[in-house]
This record gives structure tokens, C-alpha cells and sequence, in this order.
């Protein structure tokens, strides 16, 4: 099914997923905020730099949330372009929709699972996905990959930026670590898997945030 047959989601029930959703939207920014210290604005605006989303780029969000890092994928890309964010959680879908109508932002949410895009083959210049995949099981994480492959354009790029594992005693203390424990997987360790899948051109490297890092590859334009 494509993008552009389908009508915005806002709410109602989804197909089960194996990765953890987060229900609770009406914190969710709020809690954001905390955990980054008050610098979730920054660390967005990098992603979106780091994206290299341009003008009339067609991109998706995946595991939008609340919709603040699509909506800055939105300004990015232009009246020409066209964004999109799935969550599989439909209270984040509301709370987005909500900021989009704000804003008067034409940006299409959906309620939707990374295993499942609802998206045709080759559509998306750009996927991003914000920490997002720590959330996600070894099985999941592939499938994941593998419909994001699917739904970029040939040299389309996705960028992931997700928790790194704590390297000093400081770094253990903040609250993302102290939240997550010694679970914490580190985003730079999905480079094997996104290889096997088929990425081309992976690479890594660090947010200005010190507990987040980012991977990117894209799909062969052959």
C-alpha cells in the first residue's frame, strides 16, 4: 500500500510488535527534556544537519513520537518536499498530529510499525530514526532495517541516532544510563547488522550529546 492512498491515522489499534512502545505522550516531551538536560533542541537540529535533508527531499520519520524531530524534517525539506512519521504507539500519533495543526505543518503521520511500512518500494530520499532502536529485539532491529531498505530511493540514506554505551563513571550517572542500566546497546554495534542487510557506505560518529552517536548508510544506487 503507498503513502499516498492511505489517510492520517489518529488513533485506534495496530498489529502487535515485539519492541517496547511508549504510551504516555502527554509527558513525553516533558520527560525528553529531562533526560537531555534541556538539550533536545540541539540534538535535533544535528540530526537534521547530519541528515543532509534537502529541498523537495521526501523523508521519513521512524518512531516519529511527538513529532518535533519530523516537523524539522518538514521545515528542511519545503513546501516541495513531503515527510512522513510513523509510531506504533497512536497517543504519540495524536500528540503529532496535534503539533502539526499548530504549526500548520503539512506533514503526514500515521499510525504504523517499522516491520510493516505502509509505504511502495523506493519512495523515501531520506529515513531517520531518533532513538528509536534501542527499543527494539536483535529480530526486530533486522526486519526493521530491511523494510527501510526496501523503501528508499537508490542512494537514499538512513541516519540513526541512538544511545551510546557509557564509557566513564560520569557517563554512567546521567539519566538516560541510570534509566536503561547496563542494557544500553550501542548504536555504533548496528554497523554488522545493517552490512549484512545491505547497506552500502555505513558509517559512524557522535552526537554533540556525548550519550548519543549515530550510524548512517545508504542503498546502492546500482
Amino acid at each position: 500500500m503507498s503513502a499516498e492512498n492511505h489517510t492520517h491515522s489518529h488513533g485506534g489499534s495496530v498489529p502487535a510488535t515485539e519492541g517496547r512502545t511508549i504510551g504516555w505522550a502527554n509527558h513525553y516531551d516533558l520527560v525528553v527534556k529531562l533526560l537531555t538536560f534541556g538539550k533536545e533542541r540541539g540534538l535535533r537540529e544535528q540530526t537534521i544537519h547530519q541528515a543532509g535533508i534537502t529541498i523537495g527531499a521526501v523523508v521519513l520519520d521512524v518512531g516519529c513520537g511527538t513529532g518535533s524531530l519530523t516537523l524539522l524534517a518538514k521545515t528542511q525539506a519545503g513546501n516541495q518536499g513531503k515527510v512522513y512519521g510513523i509510531d506504533a504507539a497512536p497517543e504519540m500519533i495524536e500528540a503529532a498530529n496535534q503539533k502539526a495543526a499548530q504549526q500548520k505543518s503539512d506533514v503526514d503521520f500515521q499510525t504504523a510499525l517499522i516491520e510493516a511500512l505502509p509505504f511502495a518500494d523506493g519512495m523515501f530520499d531520506v529515513v531517520l530514526s531518533s532513538a528509536m532502536f534501542h527499543h527494539l529485539p536483535g529480530d526486530l532491529q533486522r526486519r526493521g532495517l530491511t523494510e527501510i531498505l526496501r523503501v528508499l530511493k537508490p542512494g537514499g540514506r538512513l541516519l540513526i541516532v541512538d544511545l551510546k554505551r557509557p564509557t566513564s563513571f560520569a557517563q554512567l550517572l546521567t539519566p538516560v544510563a541510570l534509566l536503561h542500566g547496563s542494557k544500553i546497546n550501542d548504536v555504533h554495534e548496528l554497523s554488522p547488522l545493517m552490512e549484512k542487510v545491505g547497506y552500502a557506505a555505513i558509517q559512524t560518529g557522535n552526537m554533540r550529546w556525548k550519550s548519543m552517536g549515530f550510524i548512517q548508510g545508504q542503498r546502492s544506487s546500482q
